[in-house]
């Protein structure tokens, strides 16, 4: 008999939390890994499109919406951060019903995303042992590699700190189908999708965590993320977002004949990359092929102008780079409006004057802001430093709303909100 294994999404307890591209990719890709060595099964809390989730629940053009929330208690941990905390997601009762509905399962394998999220897997973990008391529990996950022994504290049966292949060889005991798309047909419709064309990244940002995977930089095989990207396709999806961390290195390896094979296809897939593109490595043939394919929202990271701060967190970046890198992409055909530069706010290191200076100076440049407010997380030299300010073995203190309100109060963090709110107004 076929071992039975429930993929679950968590929902999310924080401050804010908004639809922007969020999949579990890791998890749906040990959901089609396994597809054929297991009868698997998803429950994606953060599904807008799940028949239970409220009709009222609208998306941007590009997919993109909020999700059902409700004010949840506030964690004694947070009580002096004066924002409201909610419970972000559908409603218990439908993971309770559908585990009800469909029986038992001999795993329950839970997605760790942002380690101070970990509440809402303390409630599936809650309701996976009342209703599904044989199945193993498993934490896997983000969470689970960079805060083992507290995610071992809320008592699953196993938890996945390294490596996929643990949890194939150790815990499930199942030979991976690798090169199978991940498992999107576990979502009864999907409008919204994502993708990683490489793994690793070559960069050691100071403030990052993936330099603590020691994971070496790779190139997917061409043809696995064609099959994928057709996969998605098929199932639906008209907005992609890229996943990658280091998505321009060695472009003309992996990004360019990807993207020139997804406008063969003639489809109106629109690609987006929330998770930053590399200033440094824009090229023109990059750019060219970013604008043949439509692609549509671009985020660039940025950070600051200060040369003193780039240099003390990993060199990323000078502001003539970055300016070189915009007009490349501008020259290419691509929408200023669409472009977007992450600055940075509440980092140990950043001074006020080095934020005011980077937001004007993107500004300049005709191109949105989106201030990427810090996390410190624990074991990377930057959220070290943060020790003497919050107990980083407490996860829920890597929050990036409860930081840098501690750092800079909530006055300071509003008005830098409020100058890059009129700023991106006036674009």
């Amino acid at each position: 008999m076929n071992k039975r294994i429930l993929l679950v999404q968590p929902p999310i307890y924080d401050f804010s939390a908004y639809d922007f591209w969020l999949k579990p990719y890791g998890l749906l890709r040990i959901g089609g890994m396994l597809r054929h060595r297991a009868e698997i099964r998803l429950f994606d809390y953060l599904d807008r499109a799940h028949p239970c989730a409220p009709v009222d629940l609208r998306s941007d053009k590009w997919g993109c919406g909020a999700y059902r929330a409700e004010e949840a208690p506030k964690p004694s941990v947070l009580s002096s951060i004066p924002r409201r905390y909610r419970r972000y997601g559908l409603p218990r009762t439908v993971f309770q019903d559908f585990l009800r509905d469909h029986g038992d399962f001999n795993y329950v394998l839970i997605n760790g995303a942002m380690t101070y999220w970990y509440p809402g897997i303390q409630e599936v973990l809650e309701d996976a042992r009342r209703f599904a008391p044989r199945a193993k529990t498993i934490i896997g996950g983000r969470y689970a590699e960079i805060c083992p022994v507290h995610a071992c504290s809320l008592a699953p049966d196993f938890v996945v700190s390294s490596s996929a292949n643990a949890l194939f060889n150790d815990v499930l005991r199942l030979e991976p189908e690798r090169g199978q798309p991940p498992f999107w047909n576990g979502y009864a419709k999907l409008t919204t999708g994502v993708i990683s064309l490489t793994a690793g990244c070559p960069y050691s940002c100071t403030y990052c965590a993936l330099p603590q995977r020691k994971e070496p930089f790779s190139i997917q095989p061409i043809e696995r993320t064609a099959r994928e990207l057709v996969f998605l396709l098929e199932r639906g999806a008209t907005n992609v977002a890229f996943y990658d961390d280091a998505l321009l290195f060695r472009s003309s390896e992996g990004l360019i004949p990807f993207l020139r094979f997804a406008a063969s296809l003639g489809s109106d897939v629109a690609f987006h990359t929330p998770n930053a593109l590399h200033a440094r490595l824009v090229t023109p043939q990059a750019a060219d092929a970013m604008a043949a394919c439509g692609m549509h929202r671009i985020f660039l990271g940025f950070e600051s102008t200060s040369r003193a701060w780039h240099e003390r967190t990993g060199g990323k970046l000078a502001y003539d780079e970055f300016k070189n890198a915009v007009q490349i992409m501008l020259r290419a055909g691509l929408q200023r409006p669409l472009i977007t530069a992450y600055l940075m706010l509440g980092h140990p290191l950043q001074t006020l004057q080095d934020l005011e200076l980077s937001i004007r100076a993107v500004h300049e440049l005709g191109i949105r802001v989106m201030l990427s407010e810090f996390s410190p997380i624990p074991g990377t030299p930057d959220g070290e430093r943060c020790r003497e300010l919050v107990d980083l073995d407490e996860p829920l203190w890597h929050n990036k709303t409860a930081f840098p309100l501690k750092l800079l109060g909530s006055e300071e963090v509003n008005r830098w909100k409020t100058l890059v709110r009129e700023l991106n107004e006036k674009l």
